[in-house]
């Protein structure tokens, strides 16, 4: 057992809350209903605040000075609809309106197509256009084994700074061994994070445990709470 599993492992629910990607993306949620999801992240020192690009700027205000960071998702939830010059486009707007990272679908159509170079290009346009961290969300369940290999060899040779499993639980519940897949491929400097359906104190750590250092998940406060379960809702 290494340094850091036992230095995990002595984390309590409520020190979690730093890995965390406090996350609120449902449909018709209301102006009142955002700010609020920015005080309580900022309340419990969540590491950002994961909202719909619209609520950017309103959370971005409301956050603003406390160091917690603002992130968005692109070409989400539905992933790989949108044309690679519009990705670049909103990616940009989005950097602008005040987000600091970004979460992106990728086009697993164009991958399984062996369309590698327009694969690899549509997340390097995101990436050159928005100047931010970008997650690339690969869609692991998916893919073949070697359409896995290509999906992270083509998102880091793009410029991503993170690799996640998955979009959501609709695709995948986050597990250790998708987590540990995409650590033992990352190149030094590319991170990992983990998402779908992270509901628990115990779930989370786990994820950690195998290298994650990112959770997105919009039931942190079930995590950091201890009273997360099966029927704990999160996407």
């Amino acid at each position: 057992m290494t340094d850091t599993t036992i230095a995990l492992q002595e984390l309590s629910p409520a020190q979690l809350a730093p890995f965390i990607q406090h996350t609120k993306i449902e449909l018709g949620s209301t102006r009142d209903e955002m700010i609020a999801h920015a005080r309580e992240t900022a309340e419990h020192g969540f590491n950002a605040a994961m909202v719909p690009a619209s609520w950017v700027p309103l959370v971005a205000a409301e956050l603003k000075g406390t160091g917690i960071e603002i992130a968005s998702a692109l070409d989400f939830p539905t992933v790989g609809v949108m044309t690679s010059a519009g990705k670049a486009a909103e990616a940009a707007e989005i950097a602008r309106l005040g987000a600091t990272q970004l979460d992106i679908g990728v086009q697993v159509g164009w991958l399984k197509s062996g369309m590698f170079d327009e694969f690899r290009e549509d997340i390097a346009g995101v990436v050159r256009a928005s100047g931010l961290p970008v997650k690339v969300m690969l869609e692991l369940p998916l893919l073949t084994d070697s359409e896995k290999e290509a999906a992270v060899e083509l998102a880091m040779e793009a410029g991503a700074a993170y690799l996640k499993n998955a979009s959501s639980g609709a695709v995948e519940v986050a597990n250790p061994d998708s987590v540990r897949f995409l650590v033992e491929r990352a190149r030094p400097g590319v991170l990992v994070k983990a998402s779908g359906s992270i509901k628990s104190y115990p779930q989370a750590l786990s994820l950690l445990q195998a290298g994650a250092v990112l959770l997105g998940t919009s039931a942190g406060i079930s995590i950091i709470s201890d009273t997360g379960d099966d029927a704990t809702v999160s996407y």
